[in-house]
């Protein structure tokens, strides 16, 4: 039984990310040695409604644990509601999204746009925490603007009001996904509170895990777009983490392998039709800075079917593979 972030058996977790960490890239990013995967971001208010697109994103299997579901909202009677029922879905823990920064969120007075209200914060995860027996963590930014820098005090809050951990992005809400994330601010969070503290921001490479770890003493790292098309930057981290300098990236059959594998996941999951379209995204993060990939990239995206976009992989692959042995017996 899912006990909290210190019961985990890794330092690495997945990010919640709209679009993306579905069951079968959870699953992936899994094998590789991500110990926590998240939901996508889901709504509140979709939850109580129990509409079937909202719930689908808690679809889940006996491998995909531990498991956080990430919901979104700003009221705290709907916000506790929705956590029960997300709760009875079978998920680990529950956590609360008070940073996006995207404006349909922020519109709805919900996401980043909370750091601003430290009262209504507290209530959401209080109302929160008494609906639920499961850990129940927060996740914030490290403020508003740029020039209203308050994570450190909403961090106080959500000590306070209950939660189990913080997860805390180092880039503020005007910031989006621009710029560079202050891990300054995870450092001094870290200093300020005894709940568990996840980084998150600027994690690219296996070695920023380490370094993050290091400079601001969180408790785990969390991954986000340094995942896509990447899901062994897990096995890296696994290995830095332990003191081991290896080569985590795979040769081109186990790449190709993975990306075979995750395609099917996606088809088996969503159905042929829809993964043929959704997966385009994930062939070019998989491809990107390999030989000859932006010529790839762009046939790929005029290909209307899966099979001709398959074909198309393997020829590419094909190709890489030959150059290969011709630079090797050169």
């Amino acid at each position: 039984m899912f006990s909290g972030i210190n019961s985990l058996k890794g330092k690495a977790l997945l990010a919640p990310m709209a679009g993306i960490s579905n069951l079968p890239f959870r699953l992936i990013a899994r094998s590789f040695g991500c110990a926590l995967a998240f939901t996508e971001m889901i709504s509140a208010n979709g939850i109580i409604r129990k509409s079937d697109r909202t719930l689908e994103y808690l679809r889940t299997c006996a491998d995909d644990n531990p498991l956080g579901a990430q919901i979104f909202g700003a009221d705290p009677e709907i916000m506790a509601e929705a956590a029960c029922i997300v709760a009875n879905h079978g998920v680990d823990l529950i956590d609360i999204n008070m940073g996006c920064p995207v404006k349909k969120v922020i519109k709805a007075g919900a996401g980043a746009i909370l750091m601003n209200d430290p009262d209504r914060v507290s209530r959401i995860i209080r109302a929160v925490k008494k609906a639920v027996r499961i850990p129940v963590t927060v996740k914030i930014r490290s403020g508003w603007t740029r020039s209203s820098i308050n994570a450190v005090e909403i961090a106080h809050v959500v000590e306070k009001s209950g939660a189990d951990a913080i997860i805390v992005h180092g880039r503020t809400a005007d910031q989006g996904f621009g710029g560079v994330a202050d891990w300054k601010v995870i450092a001094e969070i870290k200093k300020k509170v005894n709940i568990p503290v996840i980084g998150n921001g600027d994690i690219w490479q296996p070695q920023d895990a380490v370094r993050m770890l290091q400079e601001t003493s969180c408790d785990a790292v969390m991954v986000g777009r340094g995942a896509l098309g990447n899901p062994w930057i897990f096995k890296g981290i696994v290995q830095a983490c332990s003191g081991q300098i290896k080569d985590y990236l795979p040769n081109l059959d186990e790449r190709q392998k993975v990306i075979k594998k995750h395609w099917e996941m996606e088809t088996g999951y969503i159905g042929v039709k829809l993964a043929n379209k959704n997966f385009r995204k994930h062939l070019l993060w998989y491809t990107k800075g390999l030989e000859s990939s932006t010529r790839f990239r762009q046939l790929a995206g005029k290909l209307r079917d899966g099979e001709s976009v398959l074909n198309e992989l393997n020829e590419y692959f094909r190709s890489l593979e030959e150059l290969h042995s011709t630079e090797c017996t050169a």
